[in-house]
C-alpha cells in the first residue's frame, strides 16, 4: 500500500513539475506558502486578541496549544519516517523555494494551518470558512511548489484537523 501511494505521489509530482502554471496561481501559491511560515497565523492571533470578545483567551489558548502539539507531532513523525522531499528527487520547473528541512512527511505547514483553522475557527463560526480556505491554500502551495507530496499534505490535513479539534475542546472546556 505504501509503495502504491509513493508511486502515485511521484506521478503527480512529475505532472505538476511539467505544468506551466499561470502567473496568478504562482503568486497565490508563493503568498500562501509564505503565510504558512507563521505570518498568517500570527495575524489571526492578533485579530483574535484585539477583536475576539469574551472567548479570546480560550481561543488563543486553543491556538497556542494546537501549534505546540502540531510542532511536536511533526518533529516526531519526520524523524520516524525520514521521507525525502520531492524537490530532492526531481527539480521543480517553476519554483525556486527551498524547503525548511530535509524531510517531507508530514507537511508541517499543513498541520499548523489546519490545527489553527479549527482550534480558533470553532470559537468564531463566522470565520471558519475563511480560515479553512487559507489552510487549503497553504496545503495546496506545498504540493504545487514541489516541497511536499500529496500524501504528505493529506496526512497533515488529517493530523492538523484532529489536533485543532482536540485543542478547541480542551481549551473550551477549561481542561488546561
Amino acid at each position: 500500500m505504501i509503495r502504491l501511494i509513493a508511486n502515485g505521489d511521484r506521478i503527480l509530482m512529475r505532472r505538476i513539475n511539467q505544468w506551466p502554471a499561470p502567473h496568478w496561481l504562482r503568486t497565490w501559491m508563493f503568498a500562501a506558502s509564505r503565510g504558512g511560515d507563521g505570518w498568517l497565523w500570527s495575524a489571526v492571533g492578533l485579530v483574535v486578541l484585539f477583536f475576539g470578545g469574551a472567548r479570546r483567551s480560550d481561543a488563543l489558548e486553543a491556538g497556542f496549544l494546537a501549534v505546540a502539539a502540531g510542532l511536536a507531532t511533526l518533529l516526531i513523525l519526520k524523524r520516524i519516517t525520514g521521507r525525502e522531499r520531492p524537490c530532492t528527487v526531481e527539480p521543480h520547473c517553476w519554483s525556486s523555494r527551498l524547503p525548511p528541512d530535509r524531510f517531507s512527511f508530514p507537511s508541517g505547514h499543513t498541520i499548523t494551518a489546519f490545527a489553527v483553522a479549527f482550534s480558533i475557527g470553532l470559537f468564531y463560526p463566522a470565520l471558519i470558512a475563511g480560515l479553512i480556505l487559507c489552510a487549503l491554500s497553504v496545503a495546496a502551495s506545498r504540493v504545487l511548489l514541489g516541497l511536499h507530496y500529496l500524501s504528505d499534505v493529506l496526512a497533515g490535513m488529517v493530523i492538523g484537523t484532529a489536533i485543532g479539534l482536540a485543542a478547541f475542546h480542551w481549551a473550551g472546556q477549561g481542561l488546561l
